[in-house]
């Protein structure tokens, strides 16, 4: 959050390398900078997938007014990121440590898993440790 306040204005996405890239909205990136995100990519051209923590400057209220229905018959989060990409505004931080998606069932149980075994390492910290 500090980082995105000192940037001033813009946009700040969260990106998480996976093994499976093509389920997810992907990031190419060069430079320090996101050339581009591509929604379920068949060729990924990174395994940098756009989790879903956004940070957005005012601006975005006026960038939703003009977003169009895709292909799905939806208005598209990426085309949101794609804008900040091509104003020049965006910018990005890769998660360290674990995070994982819910949108199988695959991934639904270890989301639980994970989350089981964190909130059982918590109880084995000594209180005031």
């Amino acid at each position: 959050m500090a980082d995105f306040r000192a940037q001033g204005r813009g946009a700040k996405i969260i990106l998480k390398e996976v093994h499976d890239p093509e389920r997810f909205g992907v990031a190419e990136i060069s430079g320090g900078k996101v050339l581009g995100i591509v929604e379920k990519p068949k060729q990924p051209k990174s395994n940098l997938a756009v989790i879903g923590i956004y940070l957005y400057d005012p601006r975005v209220f006026q960038i939703i007014k003009t977003l169009k229905p895709s292909a799905r018959g939806e208005l598209e989060i990426t085309d949101v990121n794609n804008w900040f990409i091509k104003d020049g505004s965006m910018s990005f931080e890769v998660l360290q440590g674990w995070w994982t998606d819910a949108g199988t069932f695959e991934s639904l149980h270890r989301a639980s898993t994970l989350v089981k075994e964190a909130g059982a390492n918590l109880m084995e910290v000594p209180p005031g440790a």
